[in-house]
C-alpha cells in the first residue's frame, strides 16, 4: 500500500535532511576517525579508509584517541602534500575506492576553516576519504521582467558529467580548486559553463553562503557554497560553453519550486536555489510552517 503523497514542504524538509544526514542518529559519525594535520582537526575518516591507511606508516601515524594524523616529519605545505598525493595514486592503481575512479588532477585545499592557512593540497576525488571541507561557487542567475517579475535560468548538466548526469543545476557552479579566489571562480564557471562575459559575471552579487554534511558509499561530503545573484539583461541568451551543460532553461519562479524537491535536480543546488526562495521573499514565514527549519537547514556550521 503506497504511503501518504508529501507536501512541498515535506520533500523540501526531506532534502535538507538528506543533505545533512552525517548528522543525523544513525550516521556512521560515532565510528570516523578525526583527521588531524599539526595537531588540530580538518576533517573525518570513516573507518573502512583507516584501515587502508595503515600501510603507509611513513605518511599516517597509527589511530590514536579517536584521530588518525599525518607523521610529524610531513611538516610543511608541499611535503604533505606530495607524500598524500602518493598514498593516493597508489589507491587509484589499486582500485580501492569508486571515488578514485573519478581521479580528476585537480586539487583542494585542506585547512580547518576558510579562513585559516592551507595546510596540504589534496586531489579532489579524494577529499571525501577524509570527508575535508569543501568549498564552491554556485551563481543564481534570474531575469527581471518589465513588471518586475522575476524568471529564473537553470542549466541541465551534461549526461556526460561524472556526478549527476543530466541534472538540473544552477546556472554556473564550481569547486574552489588550489589557489583560486571567490571571484576568479565565479568569473571562469560563468565564462565556461554559460559563456557569461566577465563584465556580466562581476556585477554578481554575493549573498551568503549554503553549508551541510552529508555522506554516502563514497565518504563524507563537508560543504560550503557560496552563493551569488546574478540579474541577466533581458536579452542576454547563456550559451553552451566547456559542454559540461547540455542546455539553458528560462522558468518562471513557481516551476523552479515546483522542480528542486524533485530527482531531477541536483540536490545541493536544489538548496542553492531554496535559499533563493527565502531571501526574496517567495517562501515567507507566515505562510511555510516550516520556514524556520528551511533556514537552520541552509546553513549548518561544517
Amino acid at each position: 500500500m503506497a504511503g501518504p503523497l508529501l507536501s512541498w514542504s515535506d520533500k523540501a524538509l526531506r532534502l535538507l535532511q538528506r543533505m545533512d544526514n552525517f548528522y543525523l542518529p544513525g550516521s556512521s559519525l560515532v565510528h570516523c576517525l578525526r583527521f588531524e594535520v599539526e595537531g588540530v582537526q580538518v576533517g573525518w575518516v570513516p573507518p573502512k579508509v583507516a584501515s587502508m591507511l595503515s600501510s603507509f606508516p611513513k605518511v599516517f601515524t597509527p589511530p590514536h584517541g579517536g584521530a588518525i594524523a599525518l607523521c610529524p616529519s610531513l611538516d610543511s605545505y608541499r611535503k604533505r602534500s606530495e607524500a598524500v598525493h602518493s598514498v593516493l595514486q597508489t589507491l587509484w592503481d589499486m582500485d580501492s575506492f569508486t571515488c578514485l575512479r573519478g581521479w580528476r588532477e585537480e586539487k583542494y585545499e585542506v585547512m580547518p576553516r576558510f579562513c585559516d592557512t592551507p595546510l596540504m593540497s589534496m586531489e579532489r576525488a579524494a577529499t571525501s576519504l577524509f570527508g575535508v571541507k569543501r568549498y564552491g561557487v554556485h551563481v543564481n542567475g534570474y531575469r527581471r521582467d518589465e513588471d518586475g517579475t522575476l524568471s529564473m535560468w537553470l542549466a541541465r548538466r551534461s549526461p556526460s558529467k561524472q556526478t549527476y548526469p543530466g541534472r538540473l543545476d544552477n546556472l554556473a557552479a564550481g569547486g574552489l580548486a588550489a589557489g583560486s579566489s571567490v571571484k576568479q571562480t565565479l568569473t571562469k564557471e560563468c565564462q565556461e559553463e554559460a559563456c557569461i562575459p566577465a563584465c556580466i559575471a562581476e556585477t554578481a552579487h554575493p549573498v551568503g553562503t549554503v553549508s551541510y554534511t552529508y555522506e554516502d558509499e563514497e565518504g563524507v561530503f563537508p560543504e560550503s557554497q557560496f552563493v551569488f545573484d546574478l540579474e541577466l539583461p533581458r536579452d542576454f541568451q547563456p550559451q553552451i560553453g566547456d559542454g559540461e551543460v547540455q542546455d539553458f532553461y528560462l522558468w518562471p519562479i513557481d516551476q523552479v519550486k515546483e522542480v528542486i524537491v524533485t530527482d531531477d535536480f541536483k540536490p545541493n543546488s536544489a538548496m542553492v536555489v531554496l535559499d533563493f526562495l527565502v531571501r526574496h521573499s517567495f517562501i515567507q514565514p507566515d505562510t511555510e510552517r516550516y520556514y524556520q527549519e528551511f533556514v537552520t537547514g541552509l546553513h549548518r556550521r561544517l
